[in-house]
């Protein structure tokens, strides 16, 4: 196994299609084609990160923050960030990092929390926009269910619970070649009319390119009228942050207890009580204040997330109780999250789950 064969696992989880703008993910140090030795999933790369690696002989750091964020104009080793990339390239240790792209999937760092919580009825808070598009093509009616069959074999036409999904109608297409034209249909240099069925499929962006490819390994004209456009529905399996429901209904002191005690954490910061119950509750791991006005739209009770500011306390407006849980605490989860996943798909070596605790923040 290749470095490569682990990423393609990662991606169908969390294709990096997904990730924010802002992010820095995937491979960010060392050589896809390296023959893996073993792999450490962390949530954040530090030194001591890599002495663990270097330790347990693992040549492949699957980490959940990049390392690397904003870019890097010289290796001294004056900072962490640099003396982590220069110790990872000594040891010839690759790094990769998924961040942005598994929070935004259904089953990522929030579907997480949820679980940890024992949340139901869950679903995407805040679905990403322009995640969807739509391929519309033109075949021969006789050769419609074979080109169909072929594009749902590589994920076209799947829409939420949904499979096979698809649009045809009937018509006929017309088309003349000039002297360089080879058609499969008709003779060149004369106008030939075919019955034709119009297929318009739907597809995640992330499979674009397979998408195209098996459209023209698959359709029999020697050129292919296509068009492919970008919907504007949202997407209900992509997006940030996730909102569930406790089975019971809790007060907010024994909600803010039961939380402390499931997320592992020492101090919760919350905005005031609104002596109301607790049952409907949104999440979203790591800095989540953009999505408080979500979580208030959406009839929360409760956010959980982190890194709240003073002001962002303000904007509770005694309709939601807000939990500041920590960002590592939001997060902690996720390593064991990726642990479980990829050890489902590789089973000719360990997944080694990082023993680092790499929490930068203490409590008095």
């Amino acid at each position: 196994m290749i470095v490569q064969d682990v990423i393609n696992h990662l991606e169908e989880l969390a294709p990096l299609a997904y990730a924010e703008d802002f992010d820095n993910v995937g491979l960010l140090v060392g050589n896809k084609n390296a023959k893996v030795t073993g792999v450490l999933v962390t949530l954040d790369t530090l030194e001591a990160v890599v002495d663990e690696a270097i330790n347990e002989k693992c040549n492949l750091i699957v980490s959940f923050h990049p390392i690397i964020f904003k870019g890097l104009k010289k290796l001294t080793g004056k900072s962490y960030v640099e003396r982590v990339v220069m110790k990872a390239i000594k040891h010839d240790i690759a790094i990769y990092s998924i961040h942005t792209a598994l929070d935004n999937t259904i089953q990522g760092v929030n579907d997480m929390i949820c679980n940890i919580l024992g949340l139901t009825n869950k679903h995407i808070l805040i679905p990403q926009n322009e995640t969807i598009k739509r391929l519309t093509t033109y075949v021969p009616k006789n050769e419609a269910e074979q080109l169909r069959t072929a594009l749902f074999s590589t994920g076209a036409g799947a829409i939420g619970n949904y499979s096979n999904c698809s649009f045809n109608v009937e018509g006929y297409g017309t088309f003349k070649g000039n002297e360089n034209t080879n058609p499969t249909k008709g003779n060149k240099g004369s106008l030939h009319t075919e019955a034709e069925t119009k297929i318009s499929i739907t597809f995640p962006k992330h499979l674009e390119s397979q998408i195209i490819q098996t459209l023209f390994k698959a359709h029999s004209y020697e050129e292919v009228a296509y068009e492919v456009t970008t919907l504007e529905n949202k997407n209900q399996q992509i997006g940030m942050g996730m909102i569930g429901e406790l089975d019971d209904s809790m007060e907010e002191l024994e909600f803010l207890s039961f939380l402390k005690d499931k997320m592992n954490t020492k101090c919760i910061r919350h905005s005031s009580f609104l002596n109301k119950k607790i049952k409907k509750i949104a999440v979203l791991g790591g800095s989540g204040s953009f999505a408080i006005e979500a979580a208030k739209a959406a009839g929360a009770d409760a956010f959980i997330t982190a890194d709240l500011k003073y002001h962002d306390f303000f904007t509770a407006e005694n309709s939601i109780l807000l939990a500041d849980v920590g960002h590592y605490e939001s997060e902690q989860f996720t390593k064991n999250l990726l642990v479980a996943y990829l050890t489902k798909k590789i089973t000719n070596f360990a997944i080694i789950l990082s023993k680092t605790n790499t929490n930068p923040v203490k409590y008095f």
